[in-house]
C-alpha cells in the first residue's frame, strides 16, 4: 500500500518514527467511504469490528485504550471538530449520526451521545465538521447530503440542493481501474483543473490528507502542474485509512510540516513530514493557521455570513537557553513507562478506539536515546526497507543529551602487511547465534566450508598470503556450530558441533603444522544441536553450552562431566553471558524472555522479565560493572533494537531501548569494560556502530561509526594489551571478510599525545589469567582478576601535564581584522613574502641593485620560486614589483642604514613610504607622527563607520615610522661618535 503526498515544499522528506507506533491493535476491516482514523490535538480515534477494553493507568503513566462502543452498527465515518479536541462526530450504516463528549481515555467513557441525529436517508456513509462554524454537520448519504445545525435536532438546515462545505480534493478511479487525484475551482465546475494518477489498486479508494493551513500547496502558480505529487511513502502492510494531524499538534523546532497517521490491520503507523533545515523555528514554512475558535455560529453561517477562523495568540516566550522543550506527540518515554494490552475477550458490538496523540505506545521495547540506529543507506528518512549496514541517525525531534569523551573515535584498517589474505573456502553459514570466527593474542580460528567441518587456525605473528596447496586445519568431522578459545589457555579451542557435542582441541605450541583429528576431550550431554558456548570468565576449566534441547549445561573440562542442568526455558536460547564477577549468568530465549541465572544456588531462574518480541534472534551482554546488562534483538515489526536492563529489576522491562533498522542478521554486541564502549555490527553490515554506555539516562551516547568497504562476514576483538597507547588505540578489532581477516585500530583524537592519556586508559584486567579452579567456584568461592597498567615506563599522563600559563604576547594586526577586500588580502600576502624575504641571512636582492627591468625581475621572482614561496596571480606580482622598487629607493636614501631599514620592514611587513602615506606625513617628526595618528584612529573608529582593520594599519603605520626615527637616531649617535673618536 503506498501513500502519496502532495507539497509545495520540493525538498520535504518522509520519516517514520518507531517510538510514536501504536501497536498491537485490532482495525477493522470496513468497507466505506470514510477514512477509518480521525484524529484531533489530544486524541485518535479508529474504529474496529471488535472491542478492545480499556487498560487501567499505572503511576508510571502508561499508555491505555479507551473503547466506545456507539452504533448498533458499522461504523462508517467519524469526525473531530476542529475547536473542540474531545468533540467527535460519528455515522453508521444504521442510519444514525452521534455526537459524543470524549475523555481522557483512562477514565471511563460517557455511556451515551450528547446527540443522536436520525435523518432517514439509510445507511450513512460520511460525516464532517464546517472549518468555520460551530456546530455545522454534513452527513452524506448513497443519493444524498445534510447540513445539520447541531443546537437544532429537530430538522436539519438543507437537503440535497446545498452544497457541502468545501473538502480537500476529489479523488476518483478512471474505467481502466487506475486511481487518480483531480483539483477543481468551485467556481468552475466544469472540468477539472488538473490530475495526478497515483497507482493502479483494487481498493475502493484513497484518502487525501491536505495541510489546510497551506492551500497553496495544491495550487501552485504556473507554469507549474496544478498538482504535483513531491514524495510518497511506501508502506508494507495494507492501509486501512489514514488522516492528517492537525497543525497545532506539528513539532515545529524540527520543520515538520506535515504528520499523517496511517492504520493498518494491527498497528498505527506515524508519518512525519520535514522540512531539512537547521533546528530552529523557520516563519516561512509556518503562516498563520486557524485557532480554536469558530468565527461563527451555525445560523450566522446560513444567514449568509463568510467569516474566518483568527489565528491563535502568540505563543508565550521561548524558554531559557539552558532548557529544552518539546511538543506533546514526540514526547519520549523509557521503555518501562509502556505496556502492550494483554488479549481481551472479543465484542460484537461496533466501537470506535481513542488514544491520546502525545502517548502512543512505542513499538514493543523501544524507548529514549540520544539517537537511533538506522540503515546507512538512508540518508534523511529511515526506511523500512531491508538494510545490509547498521548505521545512525536522529528522530523527528532534537533530544539533547550530554556529550561522550570517545564521540569523535576514529576507526581504519591497518597496514595490508598485518592482513591475513587468500583465505579461501570459508564457511558463511555459520548459525547466528554464532559470531562466525574466535579469537585471542596469539592466533585466530575460522571455520571453512570444506567437508568434515574444518577450521582453519591461523597465527597472527604470521599475516600474508596463505597458501594455495596447504592448509593444516583442526578436522571437527561435523559442521561447526559456535567455537570459542579458552580466555586462560591460548592453546585450547571448545568446538560445538551440530551434532550435539562439544569437542576441545588442543593446537601446538606455535602453531597448527599438520592436520589435528583427534580431540582432547569430548563432552556429550545435550539431545539436540548445540548453538552456544561460552567460557567462564574467572575459574578455569568451566564452559557453559545452550541447546535446542531448551536445557542450558556446564561442563567441568578438568574431569569431562557435565557438573550443572539449569532448565525453565520454553523456546530456543537465543545467547547466554556471564558475568564479570562469574556469579551470575543470562540468557535471551525465543519464548520473548530475559532471565537471570545464579546456577550455584539453584538451576531454576531467580529473576526474568521481558525481552525482545521478535522471533529471530537476539544476543546478551553485561555492562556497566554487572549492574546492567543488554540485549540485542528485533521487535514484532523484525526491527533491530537495543534493550538495556537493570539486574534486580527485569520484572519492569528495560530501563531504555533504542531502535535500528529491518535487517536479517542480529546486531552482535563486544563491550570493552574498561571504556564503556560498545561496538554494534552484524553479519553481512558494512558499518560499525558505537556507543558509550552510562549507567544513567539517556544511557546510549552515540560516538562516531566505522564503515569498510564491502560487508564483513564477523568482527571481533583482540585484548587490550596490543593497542598502541602512544597512539591513543583504545580497541583493536578483527574484521573477517571472504578471503582477508584485517586488523582494525580504534584511536581517540588527542592534541598532546607525548602524554599517556589516562583518562582513557584506566588499569585494565588481566582477564587471560584464571583466579581459581572450576572446584573452587562450584564449591562457592569467588575470585577477581589482579589489573595493570597500560602506561610506558617513559610516558608521563596526561592528568600530571603541566599547565600552560598564559603569555601576555604583542598580538598582530590580523587579530583585529574583521573584513578585508581583495586589495587587502593582497596587502596581507605581500608582507607575507617580505617577512620571508627579510628572515634570509644575506642580504636582500633590491639593496644592490639600482633599477628593475624585465629580465632582473624574471631573476629575482625565480629567486623567490627556489626559497618555496608561492607567487598568487597577476595582482600579487605587480603589488609585489611595486614593493621592490619602492624598498630600492628607501635603500638608496637611507645609504648604510638602508639594510638595517629594509629588515625592520620584513619584520612589520609596512615600508616607511607605505606608513608616511597612511599617516599623511611628509616630514619624520614625533609630533607630526603623534597628531596625525590620533585625528586618522579617532576617525576610522568603527562606531563612526570606520573598521578595526584601517585602525590596525593606522597603528602598524605609527609603529613603522617610530622604528624609523629610532634607526636614523641610533644612526645620528653612530655618526657623532665616529667623528669624536677621529677628532680625537
Amino acid at each position: 500500500s503506498c501513500l502519496t503526498f502532495v507539497s509545495k515544499q520540493p525538498h520535504t522528506i518522509d520519516i517514520i518514527s518507531y517510538l510514536g507506533w501504536i501497536c498491537n491493535i485490532r482495525a477493522g476491516n470496513v468497507q466505506s467511504l470514510g477514512n477509518h482514523i480521525k484524529a484531533s490535538s489530544e486524541l485518535v480515534a479508529f474504529n474496529i469490528d471488535q472491542a478492545v477494553t480499556s487498560v487501567s493507568p499505572a503511576a508510571d503513566g502508561k499508555w491505555t485504550i479507551s473503547q466506545l462502543p456507539c452504533h448498533g452498527d458499522l461504523v462508517t465515518d467519524l469526525d473531530f471538530s476542529p475547536f473542540d479536541d474531545a468533540l467527535l462526530a460519528t455515522c453508521s450504516a444504521d442510519e444514525t449520526v452521534k455526537l459524543w463528549r470524549l475523555c481522557s481515555p483512562e477514565k471511563e467513557q460517557p455511556g451515551g451521545p450528547e446527540l443522536n441525529l436520525s435523518p432517514g436517508l439509510g445507511r450513512l456513509e460520511l460525516v464532517l465538521f464546517h472549518p468555520t462554524s460551530s456546530g455545522l454537520l454534513a452527513v452524506g448519504a448513497a443519493q444524498s447530503a445534510l447540513l445539520w445545525d447541531t443546537s437544532r435536532q429537530d430538522a436539519p438546515l438543507a437537503g440535497t440542493s446545498t452544497p457541502p462545505p468545501p473538502a480537500p480534493p476529489p479523488t476518483h478511479a478512471t474505467h481502466h481501474r487506475g486511481r487518480e487525484v483531480r483539483l477543481w475551482d468551485s467556481r468552475k465546475l466544469g472540468s477539472a483543473l488538473g490530475s495526478v494518477s497515483v497507482s493502479d489498486s483494487s481498493g475502493l479508494s484513497i484518502f487525501p490528507c491536505q495541510d489546510l493551513c497551506e492551500p497553496s500547496c495544491l495550487c501552485p502558480p504556473p507554469p507549474l502542474h496544478p498538482v504535483s505529487p513531491v514524495s510518497h511513502f511506501l508502506a508494507t502492510t495494507p492501509t486501512r485509512g489514514a488522516c492528517a494531524v492537525p497543525k497545532m499538534a506539528m513539532d515545529t523546532l524540527s520543520c515538520e510540516v506535515m504528520r499523517v497517521f496511517q492504520l493498518t490491520d494491527s498497528c498505527i503507523m506515524p508519518i512525519s513530514y520535514q522540512v531539512p533545515r537547521k533546528v530552529e523555528f523557520h516563519a516561512d514554512l509556518y503562516p498563520d493557521t486557524a485557532g480554536r475558535t469558530p468565527a461563527q455560529s451555525a445560523q450566522e453561517w446560513w444567514k449568509g455570513e463568510n467569516a474566518q477562523v483568527h489565528p491563535p495568540p502568540p505563543p508565550p516566550p521561548p524558554p531559557p537557553p539552558h532548557t529544552h522543550t518539546h511538543p506533546a506527540p514526540l514526547r519520549l518515554t523509557s521503555a518501562s513507562h509502556t505496556t502492550v494490552p494483554p488479549p481481551h475477550p472479543m465484542s460484537t458490538t461496533p466501537a470506535i478506539v481513542c488514544l491520546p496523540v502525545g502517548e502512543q505506545e512505542a513499538a514493543p521495547g523501544l524507548s529514549a536515546s540520544s539517537s537511533t540506529l538506522s540503515s546507512a543507506s538512508s540518508s534523511a528518512a529511515p526506511s523500512r526497507s531491508p538494510s545490509s549496514s547498521s548505521g545512525l541517525s536522529t528522530g523527528p525531534g532534537p533530544r539533547p543529551s550530554p556529550n561522550s569523551k570517545f564521540r569523535h573515535i576514529q576507526g581504519s584498517v591497518r597496514h595490508r602487511d598485518a592482513h591475513i589474505t587468500n583465505l579461501k573456502a570459508l564457511n558463511l553459514t555459520t548459525p547466528g547465534e554464532s559470531d562466525g570466527f574466535c579469537t585471542n593474542a596469539q592466533r585466530v580460528a575460522v571455520p571453512l566450508s570444506t567437508p568434515g567441518g574444518q577450521i582453519a587456525v591461523l597465527e597472527l605473528s604470521k599475516p600474508g598470503k596463505l597458501s594455495d596447496t596447504f592448509l593444516p586445519t583442526v578436522q571437527n568431522t561435523v559442521n561447526v556450530a559456535d567455537l570459542c578459545w579458552d580466555p586462560f589457555n591460548p592453546r585450547r579451542l571448545a568446538v560445538a558441533g551440530e551434532d550435539a557435542k562439544i569437542r576441545v582441541w588442543t593446537v601446538p605450541e606455535g602453531g597448527l603444522t599438520e592436520t589435528l583429528t583427534e580431540p582432547d576431550l569430548l563432552l556429550q550431554g545435550h539431545t539436540e544441536k548445540i548453538y552456544s558456548i561460552r567460557f567462564h570468565p574467572l575459574a578455569s576449566g568451566l564452559l557453559v553450552s545452550s541447546s535446542y534441547d531448551l536445557t542450558v549445561r556446564l561442563w567441568d573440562l578438568g574431569t569431562g562431566q557435565e557438573v550443572k542442568v539449569l532448565s525453565g526455558h520454553q523456546d530456543q536460547i537465543f545467547g547466554l553471558g556471564w558475568s564479570p564477577d562469574g556469579k551470575l549468568l543470562a540468557t535471551v530465549c525465543k519464548d520473548g524472555k530475559v532471565r537471570v541465572y545464579d546456577p550455584r544456588k539453584s538451576t531454576a531462574p531467580v529473576e526474568e522479565g521481558p525481552g525482545p518480541g521478535g522471533h529471530r534472534g537476539a544476543r546478551v551482554v553485561w555492562v556497566c560493572k554487572g549492574e546492567y546488562f543488554l540485549v540485542s534483538g528485533f521487535d514484532s515489526n523484525s526491527q533491530r533494537e537495543l534493550s538495556l536492563y537493570s539486574v534486580g529489576a527485569l520484572a519492569s522491562g528495560p530501563l531504555a531501548t533504542t531502535e535500528g533498522d529491518v535487517s536479517p542478521s542480529t546486531l552482535i554486541p563486544f563491550y570493552d569494560p574498561d571504556t564503556s564502549l560498545l561496538f554494534l555490527t552484524g553479519k553481512g553490515d558494512t558499518r560499525v556502530c558505537i556507543y558509550e554506555i552510562v549507567p544513567e539516562q539517556p544511557y546510549f551516547l552515540e560516538c562516531s561509526s566505522f564503515s569498510s568497504q564491502e560487508p564483513h562476514k564477523g568482527l571481533t576483538f583482540l585484548p587490550k594489551t596490543v593497542c598502541d597507547v602512544r597512539e591513543v588505540e583504545v580497541a583493536r578489532g578483527l574484521i573477517l571478510t571472504k578471503t582477508t581477516i584485517e586488523p582494525v585500530a580504534f584511536k581517540v583524537p588527542r592534541v598532546k599525545k607525548e602524554y599517556f592519556q589516562d583518562d582513557l586508559f584506566p588499569e585494565t584486567a588481566v582477564w587471560w589469567e584464571s583466579s581459581l579452579s572450576s572446584s573452587d567456584w562450584l564449591a562457592g568461592s569467588n575470585g577477581k582478576h589482579r589489573t595493570i597498567k597500560l602506561r610506558p615506563s617513559d610516558m608521563a599522563p596526561v592528568s600530571e601535564a603541566p599547565k600552560e600559563v598564559p603569555v601576555k604576547k604583542y598580538m598582530p594586526s590580523s587579530y583585529y581584522l574583521e573584513e578585508k577586500t581583495d586589495e587587502q588580502k593582497k596587502d596581507e600576502l605581500l608582507s607575507a613574502m617580505v617577512a620571508k624575504l627579510g628572515n634570509m641571512d644575506d642580504p636582500l636582492p633590491q639593496d644592490g641593485f639600482e633599477g628593475v627591468d624585465e629580465d632582473e625581475w624574471a631573476r629575482y621572482l625565480a629567486q623567490i620560486v627556489v626559497m618555496g614561496a608561492q607567487v598568487v596571480g597577476r595582482a600579487f606580482a605587480r603589488a609585489l614589483r611595486q614593493e621592490y622598487a619602492a624598498s630600492q629607493a628607501a635603500a638608496q636614501a637611507r645609504g648604510r642604514s638602508g639594510q638595517q631599514s629594509a629588515a625592520t620592514t620584513s619584520i612589520t611587513g609596512m615600508t616607511v613610504q607605505e606608513a608616511q602615506q597612511i599617516l599623511n606625513i611628509s616630514t619624520l617628526t614625533p609630533e607630526e607622527i603623534q597628531k596625525n595618528y590620533d585625528e586618522l584612529f579617532k576617525a576610522n573608529d568603527k562606531s563612526v563607520g570606520g573598521s578595526f582593520y584601517l585602525q590596525s594599519k593606522v597603528v602598524r603605520a605609527k609603529e613603522r615610522l617610530e622604528e624609523e626615527l629610532s634607526l636614523q637616531e641610533e644612526d645620528q649617535q653612530k655618526k657623532r661618535q665616529r667623528q669624536q673618536n677621529s677628532e680625537t
